[in-house]
Order: C-alpha cells, then structure tokens, then sequence
C-alpha cells in the first residue's frame, strides 16, 4: 500500500501540475478571447483531474491511518465544481500539484546521489573442483567445500581457516583499525577483507547464514521498523480542517449564499503550507549540502533539527581510522626521532600494515628515508636489511629480541596504553627500542562534541566493537558521557534502542558494522568520505566530507529550517484564518479569494526561503 502511494506521487504528480497548469492557462486564452465556456471547460477538467487523483492518494493514505491537509484541498475543489466556479477550482488544483511536485523533487534528488546497496558484497568465490578452481556464484557454496581467498578478496562466507595463517582486515565488521590474525583450524566470519597472502577455507555456512548477510537483514529489519515521516504542516490538519468546515458551514447556514461556504475553503486551502513547508526544507537541505553533508530527505532533517543523544563509533569516526605512532621509546641512547626514520626506512620494503604505518606517520613527519638493502624478511613476523651502513631490524618482540644480541624489548614495553600495537627495533645486533602504533583520536573530534553540546545535544555515548580498554581510553580523551566497547552489531542496535528512552538520537559511524545501528537510530549519520556502501545506504544523512565539524553546523541548520518552516505553518494558517472570516462575511467572492491566497503564498514562501541564507552564526561551520 505504501509502495502504491509513493509510485502514484513519483509519476503522477508531474503530469498532474502540467494538467493543471496547462488548463489554467488556455482556460485563460478562452476566457479573454470571450469563449466562456471552453473556459469554463478547460477550467472544470483541470480541476476534475486533480480532484480523482487527490481522492485516490486521500484513501490509500487514510487507509494507513495518515490523515493530512489534503482533504481540505479536495473538498475546495470539490466545492469550486458543485458551486459552478471552476476557476477557483483550478487555481487551488495548480497550487496543490505543484506543491506536491516541489516537494517529490526534494527528496527524489537526494536520492539519486547516493550509491547502491552494500557496494563491497561478495558476489562470485574461487571454489576448488576436480578441474581446479572455478568461479562461482557465492549462493553457490555448501557446507565443507573449499574456496580460494585471494589478496585484496572480501571473505564471502564463514568459514574455517585451512592454510597456515590470515591476515584479514576486520575493520567494517568490528571497527577495529589493526588487523586480524587467523591460524590454522580458526573460524573466521564473512565480510572481513584478506591483505596477506591468499589462503584456503573451508565452508562452515551457506551465504545466506554468513555473518555478514546477518548484518544485511538487520538493516532492512531497522529500516522497515522506522515509522514514516509525516509532513510537519499534517500535524494541524485535524483541528484546521474541523474549524474550516465549522466557519464554512455557518456562513451558509447564516446566509443562505452557498458561494460564501465556498470562498471560505478556497482561501482556507493549505497551499502556503504544502509549498512553503517543502521549500524551507529544500533550502535546508541545500544549504546542508553545501557544507558537504548530504541529507537524504526532509524527514531525516526535520529529525535532526530534534536529536539530543548521540551514539558515537570509534574506529574511524571519532579515530582516524588508521595505526599511527604515538609514542616511541628507545635504549641505549639513540634519538627517538632516528629510530622511527630507520625503522621506516626499512619497512618501506614491506606492504605490512604495520610497515605501513610506520612509513606513512615518519613521511608526515618530514623525514627523509634511506632506501634499504640486503632485506630478509620472515612473513607475518619481521624483516632485516642494511640501513646506510647500520644493520636493522624491524618487526615483533620476539622477533627482534631472536635477532639482537643484547636488549630485552619487554623491559620497554611496560604500562602500555590499551588499544597499543609494539613495533621492535634493532641496530647493530642490540635492541634499540620500541615504536607504539595505535588508531589516533580525530584532531576534530573533541571541537566537534563541544559543538554539539553548544547546539543543545546533551548525551554522547562512545560504542565500538574495539576493546573495552581502549574504548574507555578515548572515551576520556573525548570526554564523552559513556564508553562501551567489545559490542557486536545487534548490541549497538540495542545501544541505540535504549539511548532513544531519553530522547531522539543520532548515530555516528562509518562502517559495515554500523549500518544496523544507522538505520535503527532516529537520525543515522554516515561518515561517507570514508566509510562503507552499507553504512551510507542505511543512514538519513552521509558526511561527504573528511570534516566531523560540519556536523554540527549541519544540525544548527536543521534547527534553524525547522524554525522557518514551522513560522510558516503559524503565519500560513493564520493569515488563512483571518481570510476565511472576511470569505465568511462576504468580502471575498471565491476567485478574489484564490488570488488573495496567492498572495498569501508568496509571502509565507518567501519566509521560507530565508532558509538558504547563511547566518553569521554559521560562516564558521562552512569556512571550518
């Protein structure tokens, strides 16, 4: 049924507003060139049309117990043809299918801009055969039989680990920005993405019980569990439409002059709230948009303009999202600063992600790196090789403290933070230090939060799939009101569920593992510089932008739109109030009537498009 509604609105809206505005104006023609009744005609089908659509759209919808302005713009033009005044008709029929276009407009363009569904599904997987291997579709796979997962490959389904060893970055499913590491005989969940060596596994589950299509379900069950949004202008449609047909019906009754119950509905036609309302919306949007955050509907910013708890995750949200150095400690006197310029040296011979790191954190450091020489490296555990005229080594604390002579890499690697990675050096068969990797608080994030709480939010919670410990750690730093970590993706669906007792609330994330949670918060905000296909699918509004401070400028806008709108609402009725008593007392004849509500029209429209501006308040949100 809601299916019905929405196709009726996407295709037949346009036609209708070029039915109605083509009658009007050859209706026009006729009426000028003194042919009254092809005006008369044209005006009486125009009407008419709009009229039987505006009635199916009014049943379906009371049929899914929506109740709205609309029926007061089809009793108008029922009126208006009863009543032998057909231009009336078709002047409020114009106004209603063009108010009801602009605003399918809004949100269907918000719509085109986003990507398809879960983007980084696994569609196909090598599985062995007698022939060898053979591509296949991953519906395809049973229980027991073995597949080929290559570098750079999206584990298509769980299973059990049969090479020697895996490394599979977990971050989409848990957040975690390290990598994981799998041994022989592990069980290992779909949806993690292979950056080592290919390796063999065995089906343990068919596709459609895997993990990851786990997750796709529990998106759909949020987004099918999330009421409809009703147009801000419906909520006063009951009482409006009880006194509109209380004043109607007393100017007939008191004067016998059918033409004055008339008039009092054309003028209390809602035209100035189905075109204003969408057009302070539009302008918000727009006005979001160009800060780089892409509201997906009038409905999502109507709810941001309300949210006061956040749900924040971690890994690449409020975190880079990336291991980088954040502390080196060195013995035997050597410069920390040296350390890492040498260790990066070495590892720039390695696609290891830690390797990675250490080079990426000494080249934003300035640092020029040697090219290194006679390089061995042991895979998954270290390497070696000549730096200069220095022998170094780089790798795990076992590693290291195998190939040095003296040193005990341990002695350094007390009291570490949690959340903390420990990278090994060795110079010249001694241990010279270690270098500590771990995911690094956004330089936005704090500015962001104090932002937030200056906008009226209230409540921050920090959940994460990462480690209790290192949660709770930069949970501090953020200075959050709560951390919790070690959660699976239906417990930051719970975390959502239970944070919405206290108010509205809006979640933060970037990931796979986030999606559920996106889409079963009342605002679901996708960090869509960086994150996943899923998460942006899922959620009402995607940063486009690596910038967490245009969040909160985003949400003193909805705040702001939402004020413009609903002064339209207010000015909108009131204006149409004070005309249906002067329509009830005989001062406006039903097309005078039309066109005062016109006017009407263009001054609530123009307070909406106050929308667009950029307050003073806000030029730092689009300069930031």
């Amino acid at each position: 049924m809601q299916g019905m509604v929405g196709s009726l609105r996407r295709y037949g809206q346009p036609l209708l507003a070029l039915v109605a505005l083509a009658t009007l104006a050859v209706g026009g023609i006729a009426f000028f060139t003194a042919q009254m009744e092809w005006a008369s005609g044209l005006w009486s089908v125009g009407t008419a049309l709009v009229l039987l659509a505006l009635l199916v759209e009014i049943v379906l919808s009371l049929m899914q117990g929506h109740f709205g302005l609309d029926v007061i713009a089809g009793l108008s033009m029922g009126a208006a043809l009863a009543f032998g005044e057909p231009l009336a008709g078709n002047i409020v029929a114009l106004m209603y299918a063009g108010g009801q276009q602009l605003e399918n407009f809004a949100e269907g363009r918000a719509r085109r801009e986003m990507t398809a569904l879960l983007g980084r599904t696994a569609r196909t997987a090598m599985r062995y055969a007698r022939e060898g291997l053979e591509e296949v579709p991953i519906e395809a796979l049973a229980p027991g039989e073995r597949i080929l997962v290559r570098r750079g490959e999206v584990v298509p389904v769980d299973g059990r680990l049969l090479g020697a060893r895996a490394d599979i970055d977990m971050s989409a499913l848990t957040g975690e920005a390290m990598p994981a590491r799998f041994f022989t005989g592990d069980d290992m969940p779909s949806g993690g993405t292979s950056i080592g060596a290919a390796f063999d596994l065995e089906v343990v589950r068919a596709a459609a019980d895997s993990t990851y299509a786990g997750i796709v379900r529990l998106v759909e069950q949020a987004q099918q569990s999330k009421a409809p949004m009703v147009r801000l202008a419906d909520r006063y449609a009951l009482w409006f439409l009880v006194l509109t047909v209380a004043i109607a019906g007393t100017a007939w009754w008191g004067t016998g002059d059918p033409l004055r119950a008339l008039a009092v509905l054309v003028v209390a036609t809602p035209c100035p709230l189905i075109l204003a309302v969408p057009v302070a919306i539009i302008s918000g949007m727009s006005r979001a948009a160009s800060l780089g955050v892409l509201v997906k509907s009038g409905g999502a910013l109507e709810r941001l303009a309300r949210v006061r708890i956040a749900v924040l995750d971690k890994t690449g949200t409020m975190t880079s999202g990336k291991a980088g150095v954040v502390e080196i400690r060195t013995g035997g006197g050597i410069d920390p600063e040296e350390l890492l310029r040498l260790a990066a040296s070495l590892d720039q011979a390695s696609n290891h992600v830690s390797a990675e790191a250490l080079v990426r954190s000494a080249r934003e450091r300035g640092m020029a790196l040697s090219t290194p020489a006679d390089i061995v490296e042991t895979p998954g555990s270290g390497l070696e090789g000549r730096i200069g005229g220095r022998s170094v080594v780089v790798g795990g604390s076992d590693f290291v403290r195998g190939k040095c002579r003296s040193g005990n890499p341990y002695t350094l690697g007390r009291d570490l933070p949690p959340g903390t990675a420990v990278v090994a050096v060795g110079l010249d068969g001694a241990v010279a230090g270690i270098i500590l990797l771990s995911d690094r608080i956004r330089d936005d994030a704090s500015e962001a939060i104090s932002a937030f709480r200056a906008a009226g939010m209230t409540r921050f919670v920090l959940a994460s799939g990462d480690h209790f410990d290192a949660v709770q750690a930069a949970g501090a730093l953020l200075g959050v009101d709560e951390a919790r970590g070690d959660l699976l993706p239906p417990e930051k669906v719970a975390v959502v569920i239970a944070e919405r007792r206290n108010g509205p609330v809006m979640m933060i994330g970037d990931g796979v593992n986030d999606a559920p949670a996106l889409a079963a918060a009342d605002v679901g905000v996708a960090m869509g510089a960086r994150g996943a296909a899923a998460s942006s699918e899922s959620a009402d509004i995607v940063l486009l932008v690596d910038h967490l401070g245009r969040l909160p400028a985003a949400l003193r806008i909805a705040q702001r739109t939402r004020l413009i709108a609903l002064q339209s609402v207010v000015v909108g009725l009131g204006l149409s109030l004070l005309a249906m008593i002067a329509a009830a007392f005989g001062y406006l004849p039903p097309v005078q009537g039309a066109l005062l509500q016109e006017l009407i029209d263009v001054a609530v429209i123009l307070n909406a498009l106050r929308a667009l501006s950029v307050p003073a308040s806000l030029q730092r949100g689009r300069q930031s």
